[in-house]
C-alpha cells in the first residue's frame, strides 16, 4: 500500500499505524496451515477503528510457510 494522506472515517483523526496479518483461504491451506492471504491492517491510533486492504503473497513465501511449519 501507498504511502497517502488518511483520515479515520470514524473520528477524523489523521494519525495512524500499517499492520500486516496472513490468513489461510481454503480447506487445504487450512489442513497445511499455510497462510496464503495477505492484509495490509491500517488502524487510527485515537479510535482504534481498523481497515483491511487485500495483498498479494508470492509463492516462495507459501513454500517457505509450508515448510516452516
Amino acid at each position: 500500500m501507498n504511502k497517502r494522506q488518511y483520515e479515520c472515517p470514524k473520528c477524523g483523526s489523521r494519525q495512524y499505524e500499517l499492520d500486516e496479518i496472513r490468513t489461510v483461504g481454503g480447506p487445504v491451506s487450512k489442513f497445511f496451515n499455510v497462510q496464503n492471504k495477505k492484509f495490509t491492517v491500517v488502524s487510527c491510533t485515537q479510535c482504534k477503528y481498523s481497515e483491511l486492504y487485500k495483498g498479494t503473497t508470492s509463492t516462495l513465501g507459501n513454500i517457505i510457510d509450508f515448510f516452516g511449519n
